[in-house]
């Protein structure tokens, strides 16, 4: 899926490699998880442990041949402040990836604390996500920005990287905002929550 990210970016012109700025580490090889890696630690000791941690939701959205794509995404950070980079994490076997990867592109939306049901329909897998969701174009990549979201932040694919079940995508911003008004949509131990001020 990497792969195919970079090879879209070279397709269009854009510099996967910056020549003479640095020598290029060797690019990370996919593959699936070895026996060997696995942690002896319980999958579900892990996610209940993990789950302590209080995360904002987003959807992760963009726009390919076949029309509007995203799905629900609480692994979500800011990276770099210059140059400009995002982050989020995806399961290698989900079937919007390689959509958003073919883009290109991609805008985060971050969830209001009103938007619980539109998280849980961009968390299923096969329907159609986008029936009924208002939205309208990122201004710079077009990509979906959905109505009333809290903030969005409009990105390019800068780098994709393997981290274990799951790829870890670097994104360059291109432009973002946000809603004063507005408060966050919360996931704290497997339920939705919102921020008591």
């Amino acid at each position: 899926m990497a792969a195919t990210a970079v090879r879209y970016l070279r397709s269009v012109g854009a510099g996967t490699d910056s020549p003479g700025a640095y020598a290029a580490t060797p690019r990370p090889r996919l593959r699936a998880v070895g026996q060997d890696e696995r942690a002896g630690v319980d999958r579900r000791e892990f996610r209940r442990v993990l789950g302590h941690f209080a995360s904002g939701v987003t959807v992760v959205t963009a726009h390919d041949e076949d029309g509007p794509a995203g799905f629900a995404c609480q692994s979500f950070a800011s990276l770099s402040l210059d140059p400009p980079l995002v982050v989020f994490m995806v399961g290698r076997t989900s079937t919007t990836w390689p959509r958003i990867a073919r883009a290109g592109v991609f805008c985060v939306n971050v969830l209001a604390d009103d938007q619980e049901a539109l998280c849980r329909g961009f968390a299923v897998s096969g329907a159609d996500k986008f029936a009924g969701v208002g939205y309208g174009p990122a201004p710079v990549t077009g990509s979906p920005l959905l109505d009333g979201v809290a903030a969005w932040i409009d990105c390019t694919v800068q780098a994709v990287h393997t981290g274990g079940d799951h790829l870890i995508v670097v994104g360059r911003v291109e432009a973002l905002d946000a809603r004063d008004d507005a408060a966050p949509l919360l996931f704290h131990r497997g339920r939705f929550g919102r921020l008591d001020v």
